[in-house]
């Protein structure tokens, strides 16, 4: 939104219109009260109670506080309990929350089992709001100001006596940092440049990181001989050019490994070349990618912000480099994949055994229909249940998911292994009348690199139905990530429907889940 309104006042002046000033403020408001959608993600995260982490982590948002930060920042002492209060607000904040609420996580599952079931739902509430909320703003907050700040120094002098350096090595770890999901830690860096210089440059290079997998994704689309994964590399670049590059890493680059070295390669490139034109964003962009590009025009309103903190400088070149180090990056990555290539998967073995039941793979037959039993005990779920958009959406297919009780998967059909991924937490199955289907056990697993994963089978193995395919610690892998498993049709799009048989409640493996037609 910030992005379109700087594109519209380029062409009208729509000035404080009260349209402009409404457009404003819903761009604003996710970072207004960040922390309380870090409440909720961190709450589900960390396994506490989501309303008592709203409640200490609105309390840190609450304008009410910033009255009282304002009047400590104004020379007014306040103390807590004789702790001097120190004037750090929390609005746009990351870090403070999410340690709230992992420590939050911890005092509630010890206080809860100690009050008495009668007291607990007003006890347990009042315990964890009356110990976090103070300990954050006493200790919490100030620390994290304070190595925010450090980094954001540290960062910034780099950048000051050897920008093309900093620049190139942020752009080549940008994306790695993604996969590891401590990318967020550098967002009060950025929140504290806008706040103290009125610009930015981290958002600059993380816009060309993300626009650098994209044409990553696209480089794949281009040079696959493969229908399927031409249809993923397409969703995948369209989900990344509004600067979401999970499916796009998930999906694509990193499953197919050259192409992601490749994207972070034309990253640093066209992140060291923007460099020497001192580019930077004026504006906070929360997705930085191809839309957020025009926040690094220096506009007049950017120009006296940057004046009042002390800051002006000529920056009428920043949006030029950063189309220039984008394209750049775009164009050195799309030709890397192209010249690297990636191991592109046989869209249909051609020399798969015959089974006892016949071709393992055979060609779609109208009219015919088979069924697809539970892969594994536990919780029936519609796929729109799944917490990720790459499955809930259909992206990749249509289905089933299942909340295991139990680590073991086993096939749901008759057919041939097509294919187990190298880290084991998911694998590709060819079945009756041209099924292609993908199990992919758990979300984000495959950062287990393998761990916990037993498999029992290889690629082109031969397959019954109720066969054991994986075994996994299911104890050991639901400590740290959600355990619901997709069970996908990817090339659902080739049959006329599914009709579900089981939709919800308990389910044992080989009952049958779904017919497809």
């Amino acid at each position: 939104m910030q992005g379109i309104l700087i594109i519209i006042k380029m062409f009208a002046d729509i000035g404080n219109t009260g349209a402009a000033q409404i457009y404003n403020m819903i761009s604003w408001t996710p970072f207004t009260f960040l922390p309380v959608f870090i409440a909720v993600a961190g709450a589900k995260h960390f396994k506490c109670n989501v309303y008592i982490a709203l409640w200490c982590c609105m309390a840190l948002a609450n304008p009410t506080w910033g009255n009282i930060a304002a009047t400590i920042s104004e020379g007014t002492a306040l103390d807590f309990l004789f702790v001097p209060l120190t004037s750090v607000t929390y609005t746009s904040s990351v870090i403070p929350p999410i340690i709230l609420v992992a420590i939050l996580s911890k005092l509630e599952h010890w206080a809860e089992p100690r009050l008495p079931e009668v007291v607990r739902p007003i006890g347990t509430p009042f315990i964890c709001a009356a110990i976090m909320v103070p300990m954050t703003i006493l200790v919490i907050g100030p620390v994290s100001t304070v190595l925010s700040n450090g980094l954001a120094s540290a960062y910034n002098m780099l950048y000051k006596f050897i920008p093309w350096l900093a620049s190139g090595l942020f752009g080549a770890i940008w994306e790695v940092l993604v996969i590891f999901g401590i990318h967020w830690s550098f967002t009060p860096i950025s929140l504290t440049n806008y706040q103290n210089m009125g610009f930015d440059t981290l958002q600059a290079f993380k816009g060309i990181a993300v626009c650098a997998q994209v044409a990553a994704c696209f480089g794949v689309f281009w040079k696959s001989r493969n229908a399927k994964v031409k249809n993923m590399a397409a969703s995948s670049a369209a989900t990344g050019l509004f600067g979401i590059t999970e499916p796009a890493i998930y999906g694509i680059t990193l499953r197919f490994k050259k192409p992601f070295i490749c994207g972070c390669i034309g990253s640093a490139i066209g992140c060291a070349i923007t460099a020497f034109f001192g580019s930077r964003y004026f504006v906070y962009a929360g997705l930085p990618g191809f839309l957020s590009i025009p926040n690094s025009i220096y506009t007049d309103s950017a120009a006296a912000n940057c004046e009042a903190l002390g800051y002006a400088g000529n920056y009428s070149n920043s949006v030029i480099g950063i189309l220039i180090g984008t394209a750049v990056a775009v164009l050195v990555t799309f030709i890397f994949v192209q010249i690297v290539g990636f191991d592109d998967p046989v869209e249909i073995p051609e020399d798969i055994p015959e089974t006892d039941a016949g071709e393992a793979v055979s060609e779609i037959s109208e009219g015919s229909s088979f069924t697809v039993c539970a892969p594994m005990n536990g919780e029936v779920k519609p796929l729109s249940e799944v917490p990720d958009a790459t499955f809930s959406e259909g992206i990749l297919g249509q289905g089933a998911a299942i909340i295991p009780s139990e680590g073991r998967l086993y096939a749901p059909f008759e057919g041939t292994v097509s294919s187990v991924f190298d880290t084991k937490h998911a694998v590709c199955l060819c079945g009756p009348n041209g099924c292609e289907m993908l199990i992919h056990v758990g979300l984000e697993t495959v950062t287990l690199n393998g761990k916990y994963f037993d498999a029992k089978v290889k690629d082109g193995d031969k397959i019954k139905t109720g066969g054991l395919l994986l075994e996994f610690d299911l104890d050991a892998i639901s400590r740290d990530f959600k355990t619901i498993t997709p069970i996908l049709i990817t090339n659902a799009d080739d049959y006329g429907e599914i009709n579900f048989i089981k939709q919800s409640g308990s389910v044992k493996a080989g009952e049958a889940l779904y017919e497809v037609q």
